[in-house]
């Protein structure tokens, strides 16, 4: 969801502020979900090419055949009918003789950074699939400048091949009722909100932990938390959690809601008292974003992308230092709901700066790679 999230935010950045320079163009297989498609479709003025070479059937042939061959001749003749000047390669490979100009997009280096969290074929499937396009001489694109520190360190690569464009979501005025809102989820006026992926590194345990020190201080301070609870490298980890809800005892303090519907975790964002990503490792943190532009206030994990991106707009905890988030929930007073739906025009003027910088940056990234082949 991450994944395709990026691109259709990328591709809505470029046709609204830079398709002078950039026409992008997106290649589908005749098998994508339908939701999916939507998703795309959605998208004014964006061309679709359907092709069957990019069926998922056809895409570990087609990867085999890269690496062996060192070209995805399937990829590349339709790429070239298309008259296509530079690629953008995401999670995909095209070999190590493709010969048109390449730019691969990097989230993070979680693999490297956190390595406990990653099983060997894990590990080695992430590792030998940057090592690979690093040895074929992509430009590299990163989501910020910690992530670049990190790249360089393992990868070494050439500075004019590496890139950082800082990724940016589109906010858009919403309308919605605030004690409906509230009644639908079970919430009270006063809650902070956790939107993060049920996954190891995002840290939930802090959250929770926090809760049971505040709870036994005689605060009882209520998190509302969205994402999926799956996570692949550890099929147990939202089990272990609920156990340490059960053990803190805050199974009323720490509240599940599962997926939800996007226009809500906005809803959700406005009216708590403040977003809070505890995160252990972030590439660049959608959430943030998202709560930047929006002008919520923010408690965050100390590290160093946090610091980066939310620059002093934000409280900052030590990731394994739960007692220091209970602290900063316990002081952080109530906020005026009415003031920031009023400031949402404001909100959206921020967001259009920052998708357009966005947009700018990655056009200027297209225009560095078509020169370099």
């Amino acid at each position: 969801m991450g994944g395709l999230n990026y691109q259709v935010n990328l591709i809505s950045a470029l046709l609204e502020f830079e398709n002078q320079r950039v026409e992008p163009i997106l290649f589908l297989g005749d098998d994508v979900a339908i939701d999916v498609l939507e998703r795309f479709n959605a998208l004014d003025g964006l061309k679709i090419v359907h092709s069957k070479v990019f069926n998922r059937s056809h895409k570990n042939r087609r990867l085999l055949k890269a690496i062996v061959t060192g070209c995805d001749t399937d990829a590349l003749a339709v790429f070239k009918v298309h008259e296509i000047d530079v690629v953008f390669e995401a999670a995909d490979f095209y070999g190590w003789h493709f010969n048109i100009p390449t730019i691969a997009w990097i989230p993070d280096l979680q693999h490297r950074k956190l390595r406990q969290y990653f099983g060997f074929f894990a590990f080695w499937k992430r590792e030998i699939g940057f090592r690979m396009q690093v040895y074929a001489k992509r430009h590299i694109m990163l989501s910020s400048l910690d992530a670049a520190k990190d790249f360089q360190q393992f990868y070494k690569l050439p500075n004019e091949r590496l890139h950082v464009v800082n990724f940016s979501v589109p906010v858009r005025p919403i309308k919605f009722d605030f004690e409906v809102l509230l009644a639908k989820y079970n919430l009270p006026r006063h809650f902070f909100y956790l939107p993060n992926q049920f996954w190891q590194h995002k840290n939930h345990e802090c959250v929770i932990k926090a809760l049971g020190i505040a709870k036994r201080e005689g605060k009882e301070i209520i998190v509302a938390v969205s994402g999926n609870h799956e996570d692949s490298r550890d099929p147990d980890y939202f089990p272990k959690l609920l156990s340490l809800i059960a053990a803190e005892s805050v199974e009323d303090n720490f509240r599940v809601l599962g997926m939800i519907p996007y226009d809500d975790v906005q809803a959700l964002m406005l009216s708590a008292a403040a977003l809070i990503n505890p995160s252990r490792f972030e590439g660049w943190s959608t959430t943030v974003e998202e709560a930047k532009s929006l002008g919520v206030e923010m408690l965050l994990s100390d590290i160093n992308v946090h610091r980066e991106q939310a620059e002093q707009n934000a409280l900052f905890f030590e990731q394994d230092k739960p007692a220091q988030l209970a602290e900063q929930m316990i002081t952080l007073s109530s906020i005026s709901i009415d003031k920031r739906i009023e400031d949402m025009k404001q909100a959206a003027e921020r967001s259009r700066t920052f998708m357009s910088l966005f947009a700018m940056k990655f056009t200027t990234v297209v225009e560095a790679a078509a020169k370099s082949l």
